[in-house]
């Protein structure tokens, strides 16, 4: 799934193709995607200009001059297509601009989704109600940490995961800062003490903007808005790398919990 650097890298790539920019065409292509699409997404559309775009969590903004903001989440598979030379059947909302751009939402799993909501009620948002602060943002602190874990017996990784606690933080970036920060990822979250916890926003930050320089992580079928690949992945320490050697000398070792894949080192995580 695009986690928060994916949505980031994508946000970013739209932005020069849309800013400014007259819709003069909006055609959803299908009536849902993991939920239905608002039945009045083209008419609420049509002919706005779109005056910002921007990101909250893993859900991309794009915001016009009506006062409404589009808000899509990618799902597991889903991603912006930039001048398509063709419109294909997972294609599911294709937009066109003035200026005679072309972009299409490409969704083959159809678990993202598209939400259409007044600007200024985007904090009523139902998934936007209980996030956590964002990972970049002045509010992630540790002592902000310590608060949100004191009495959690719960492993810090399911923590951070949780989007009450931090917003946007996916697996794949979970495990890098764990391992960055030397903490195993089964370590309860009330254990943490602050000097560590201090270790483990500072890795969280230098991995989100890493992972944002390097176009995130490509897996399967995330691509950037113009087609080029994600190359984060390249820089994995720990996620996907099974077997493979850490650079303290131990080796890292994969784990289901809950239905995901831990990778850690048992060496330098502790």
């Amino acid at each position: 799934m695009p986690e928060l650097p994916e949505v980031e890298t994508t946000v970013r790539g739209l932005d020069p193709v849309l800013r400014g920019q007259r819709l003069v065409l909006i055609e959803p292509r299908r009536a849902d995607l993991r939920r239905p699409i608002p039945p009045d997404l083209r008419q609420r559309m049509t002919g706005a200009t779109v005056t910002g775009l921007g990101r909250r969590a893993k859900y991309g903004l794009i915001e016009t001059d009506r006062g409404d903001t589009l808000i899509f989440h990618l799902g597991m598979s889903g991603r912006w297509r930039l001048e398509p030379d063709e419109i294909g059947a997972h294609d599911h909302l294709l937009i066109e601009t003035a200026s005679g751009r072309r972009l299409t939402l490409n969704d083959p799993r159809r678990f993202g989704s598209l939400d259409l909501v007044p600007t200024d009620s985007l904090a009523a948002f139902p998934p936007f109600g209980k996030l956590g602060p964002e990972p970049l943002g002045p509010d992630f602190t540790a002592p902000y940490l310590a608060a949100a874990f004191a009495g959690r017996s719960g492993p810090v990784k399911s923590l951070l995961l949780d989007q009450h606690i931090v917003a946007g933080l996916g697996n794949i970036y979970v495990c890098e800062a764990l391992h960055q920060a030397r903490i195993a990822p089964g370590t309860a979250g009330r254990r943490i003490r602050p000097a560590r916890l201090e270790r483990l926003v500072s890795a969280v930050r230098e991995i989100i903007a890493a992972a944002i320089e390097a176009g995130g992580s490509s897996l399967r079928d995330y691509a950037q808005p113009d087609g080029e690949l994600g190359y984060f992945f390249k820089r994995w320490r720990a996620y996907g790398r099974e077997g493979e050697s850490c650079g303290c000398g131990g080796r890292i070792r994969r784990r289901v919990d809950s239905g995901r894949s831990t990778f850690y080192c048992p060496r330098c995580q502790r």
